[in-house]
């Protein structure tokens, strides 16, 4: 599926068999024009997902963008304006509103995340912790606040968590299990491991045959140690309980990425409306 494939099922879930109430209340040749209005500041993100919503919904309404995504917004600016079928604005109101205000959202915190780590080579990542049916625009936002994907979904990596660890038994079970599959399968994907402790990142480093490894939810000394062990043979990324008031301190234990689950599952959204004029 595309992103236009997306857009096309939650028209269809929103309007059904019809927007009745626009229907029964606004004559259908009526033309009327509509703006976005900023009502909270952040970083906009889903300016041109709005157009492609306006575009899906009526191709013949002219849609003017005029801030781009990932650009800083105030109270007061106004983001796009579209004129044409007043049935067809009124139809893809809150679609385009539902997406951009949580888009927004998203972009607002990742910046300022993004911003903690000014002056650090450290990335910052997200997770798989997104809404149903919705990651691509979560995703998408993500990179519009200046931060970086990890894996898509289940099918672009191996990731070897805690659970398939325990499954598997063991570290060197589960990295060996893995690449055999691999070799099996002829699929060429990356593998990366998670370690909970010193012990499991030993394990993981005489095994090798990976290309990340994750240290979930270790201290900020045994992260240093970590990467002092690791010593650049691969990337490392840290996981697990990370917050504002301690991501710059895991950035400056040296890992190369930080993943932040907190990016999409814990977001207000940013406060937009749509208003005719």
């Amino acid at each position: 599926m595309d992103i236009r494939d997306y857009i096309r099922l939650a028209i269809s879930e929103d309007v059904g068999d019809g927007d009745h109430t626009s229907l029964s209340t606004i004559p259908r040749d009526a033309e009327r024009r509509a703006r976005l209005l900023v009502k909270e500041d952040g970083i906009v993100a889903g300016v041109e997902v709005a157009k492609i919503i306006f575009e899906e919904v009526d191709p013949l309404l002219q849609v003017e963008l005029l801030m781009q995504d990932g650009q800083a917004i105030q109270k007061g600016d106004i983001v796009l304006t579209v004129s044409g079928d007043a049935q067809a604005i009124l139809k893809a109101e809150r679609l385009v509103l539902n997406t951009m205000q949580r888009m927004s959202g998203i972009a607002t915190y990742t910046r300022s995340l993004v911003n903690m780590l000014d002056g650090l080579p450290t990335k910052l990542l997200d997770t798989r912790k997104t809404t149903p049916n919705f990651r691509i625009f979560e995703k998408m936002a993500v990179k519009i606040g200046g931060a970086v994907n990890h894996r898509y979904a289940l099918y672009d990596m191996i990731l070897i968590k805690d659970n398939h660890v325990d499954y598997a038994g063991g570290i060197e079970a589960a990295i060996t299990q893995a690449n055999d599959y691999l070799a099996r399968t002829g699929r060429k994907l990356q593998i990366e491991i998670e370690v909970r402790s010193l012990t499991e990142l030993e394990e993981a480093l005489r095994v090798g045959r990976i290309q990340r490894i994750m240290l979930d939810n270790f201290s900020l000394e045994n992260l240093r140690t970590a990467v002092e062990r690791v010593g650049g043979k691969y990337p490392t990324e840290a996981s697990g309980g990370i917050r504002e008031d301690t991501i710059r301190a895991v950035a400056e234990t040296g890992v190369d990425y930080i993943s932040c689950g907190a990016l999409t599952h814990q977001i207000k959204s940013l406060d937009l409306s749509l208003k005719a004029y």
